[in-house]
């Protein structure tokens, strides 16, 4: 049954990565509108050039800092996935006042904008893995968190408070997706603040040494985005009833370090480089790794694309948009 056909939907921040992704397959699927929200700093227009000229398709350039362009995208909207955000640590650690004011200012923009629709059904949001914190604990499981190690860690740990505040002060309930270091096409290496998929990708594609940030030896459940538009989907349409605020994680449930990530990336490359280290990243968890139990009893989450698949596809994409 396609519960998306006919439907109408907000994606902010859907230029983006994740948002463009979940916009092409919302698009994909029939949706009756998918409007999105985005003010083009952290996103690109030719992420969503294909369906601009869509009847069903629908885009708002503005920010999310605004609270009245909030209230106009939420507008007769049924379902509002909200993945507009300043990622990387690395850059909350140099900007600390933007990430705050994008990440927290906007999220509560959103969250007001969406608590007075009257024809909203359902929001999620893209939350982290870095609201882990400090916790050496594998794998991370919902509850057991530790503090946060960056300002961007602080951001999105301060959004899932404002869920939770949401639920128990208006009942407005809504789920957080705690995204484990997703990566896929639409991905730009050629951000100052690419993760290190991307980054890997270019490399490869330019028979360049890798920069590995440390020994190598941290490791990540890295996610293919394909599993994220999968919980989105999930988590707005196959949610039974809500009666509070939840946070899930979103992830695979595997554990790759960076030498078998360069590795998996060779192959699919078919190149033959060592890669080079550098030093450690300031505010980095060494491991993570998620448990997705709770995604899967919450609303039937199963992580269909594992790494090796996730990084054929990905390496393709790439070789399509920056190979010679």
């Amino acid at each position: 049954m396609n519960l998306v056909k006919g439907r109408k939907f907000l994606v902010t921040g859907g230029a983006g990565f994740v948002g463009s992704n979940l916009v092409q397959h919302l698009l994909e699927e029939g949706a009756g509108l998918v409007r999105v929200l985005d003010n083009l700093s952290n996103g690109y227009i030719q992420n969503i050039q294909p369906f601009l000229e869509f009847n069903n398709f629908e885009f708002i350039e503005g920010d999310i800092c605004d609270i009245e362009t909030c209230r106009t995208a939420v507008d007769q909207i049924e379902f509002i996935s909200h993945q507009a955000a300043l990622g990387s640590v690395p850059r909350s650690i140099k900007d600390p006042a933007n990430t705050n004011s994008v990440n927290i200012g906007g999220h509560l923009n959103m969250l007001i904008a969406a608590k007075e629709s009257r024809s909203l059904r359902r929001m999620v949001y893209a939350a982290s893995s870095s609201s882990f914190g400090d916790s050496e604990a594998l794998p991370k499981i919902e509850g057991e968190e530790g503090r946060p190690l960056s300002p961007y860690a602080v951001t999105k740990w301060v959004n899932e408070l404002y869920g939770d505040v949401f639920s128990k002060v208006y009942g407005f309930h809504t789920i957080g997706l705690r995204y484990f270091n997703i990566f896929g096409p639409n991905q730009n290496p050629n951000n100052p603040y690419a993760a290190v998929i991307p980054l890997f990708m270019k490399a490869a594609l330019n028979k360049q040494q890798p920069v590995i940030n440390g020994d190598g030896s941290n490791s990540r459940d890295f996610t293919f985005v394909e599993n994220a538009v999968q919980a989105n989907i999930k988590a707005l349409l196959e949610t039974p009833n809500l009666d509070k605020h939840e946070v899930v994680n979103i992830a695979v449930g595997e554990r790759t370090d960076l030498l078998e990530l360069w590795a998996a990336i060779k192959s699919a490359a078919q190149v033959d480089l060592e890669p080079k280290f550098g030093p450690s990243r300031e505010g980095d968890v060494p491991h993570s790794l998620a448990s997705i139990e709770k995604a899967k009893n919450l609303f039937g989450y199963n992580p269909q694309v594992r790494l090796s698949e996730g990084i054929k596809r990905t390496f393709e994409w790439f070789r399509k948009q920056y190979g010679s």
